[in-house]
Order: C-alpha cells, then sequence, then structure tokens
C-alpha cells in the first residue's frame, strides 16, 4: 500500500538548484505530512529546470531505448517532470501518468492539454493499485518505491499490467546522499534486487550515471 501522500515520493527533494537542504519526509505515521491542493504552486519545485543537472532525464529515457509505438506508465507522476518528456519521446505511443492525489491527476491532464500531448493521460490510482487501464512496457517508478508499502506483493500484482516481457525501472536515493529523505527510509539497491526478486521480476540492467540515486531496471517472468 502507498502511504497517504502524492505518489511521487518527492520527500525530500532539494529541487532548487544548488539547495542542499532536503524537504521534510512525508512519511505515514512519522515526519511531516504535506496535501498537494496547489500543484501549480509544488510544479515550481518539482519541475524546476535545476534539477534536470541531476535527475538527467533524457539520458534516462535514452537508455530505456523505447520504441516510439510503447506504452508508458509513470507511477507517482505529480506534475509531470518525467511523463511529459516520454510523452515527446513517444509520439506514437501513450503515457500514463499515475497519482493517487486527484488535484495532481488534474494539474496533469490540464498540463496535457496545454502543452499539446494528447498521448499523455493522467490516472487516478489507489494505495495499492495503480489503476492502469492496460498493460504496459514499462513502469518508471521514480523516488516512490519507499512509499510502498509490502512491495512484493504491489510488484506481483502489477505484473498482469505489464505486457510479457515488460519492465520496471525503479530510481530512487541512495543512502549518504544530500537529496531525499532521512537516510534511514531510503531502501538500498541490494534490497530492491531482494523484494523485486521475491515478486518475481529479473534484474537486467543496473545505471550508475545519476550520482544522487540508483537506477534499476527489471524485467517480469
Amino acid at each position: 500500500m502507498i502511504r497517504r501522500t502524492t505518489l511521487l515520493g518527492l520527500l525530500g527533494l532539494g529541487l532548487a538548484q544548488g539547495c542542499a537542504h532536503p524537504m521534510p519526509a512525508m512519511h505515514g505515521g512519522e515526519g511531516m505530512h504535506h496535501r498537494f491542493d496547489d500543484p501549480a504552486a509544488w510544479a515550481a519545485r518539482f519541475d524546476d529546470p535545476g534539477r534536470d543537472a541531476w535527475q538527467k532525464p533524457d539520458e534516462v529515457i535514452r537508455v530505456l531505448a523505447l520504441p516510439d509505438g510503447a506504452k508508458v506508465a509513470d507511477l507517482g507522476a505529480a506534475t509531470g517532470y518525467f511523463s511529459v518528456r516520454f510523452a515527446r519521446a513517444l509520439q506514437k505511443g501513450k503515457v500514463y501518468g499515475i497519482d493517487i492525489e486527484p488535484s495532481m491527476v488534474t494539474y496533469l491532464d490540464e498540463r496535457a492539454q496545454r502543452e499539446s500531448l494528447p498521448n499523455l493521460v493522467g490516472v487516478l490510482g489507489a494505495p495499492d493499485d495503480p489503476k492502469l487501464p492496460e498493460p504496459v512496457d514499462l513502469v518508471l517508478v521514480v523516488d516512490t518505491f519507499h512509499h510502498l508499502d509490502d512491495r512484493p506483493a504491489y510488484f506481483r500484482k502489477l505484473q498482469s499490467r505489464l505486457v510479457p516481457g515488460g519492465r520496471v525501472a525503479i530510481i530512487d536515493f541512495r543512502r549518504g546522499q544530500p537529496m531525499g529523505p532521512p537516510d534511514a527510509h531510503k531502501i538500498p539497491a541490494e534490497q530492491v534486487k531482494t523484494e523485486m526478486a521475491a515478486a518475481g521480476y529479473s534484474l537486467v540492467a543496473e545505471h550508475a550515471f545519476l550520482p544522487n540515486q540508483h537506477f534499476l531496471v527489471f524485467r517480469r517472468p
């Protein structure tokens, strides 16, 4: 189950350029809880151009090497930092931006219309179900994995929403880095691998070019 915050796991993204002090954590039962009732205001932080320097979105999309007609789900899309980039890159494909915060889904749909991206659709997910309307080739999980409860069960269930051979790309903060939630809430890459293996997935790629995050790619059976 995903804790009742925006699915993006954005806690702690020091998204202002050069910011060394992360935002407070938003974990169920501890830390601070943030509501996302003003997505336009949050967009200034989530989509700050300064984020590009360390998030390297173009390189992330390039190494995933999707065909132009691919279908992608951005799990924890929030204001669409990755969703809109995938929609531009896959003009013959389909991108589903998933969030459990209704205001974020509304914002994403409005952004897709404003930026002429008819292949981008917002989806209101549930804490234990992304509510994908059809199977996809790739599920992207950026800074969200550590928000999921019972992750092996969640990703076992997600297999039915992946095409045969479909992939899950997980990007999340590494311990010892200045951005993200407190280290106690960061999940080491080895634990991610163990949990995804328990869910039935195989590791097919591990990329090391992101300075603050691990980047692991898994394939469903």
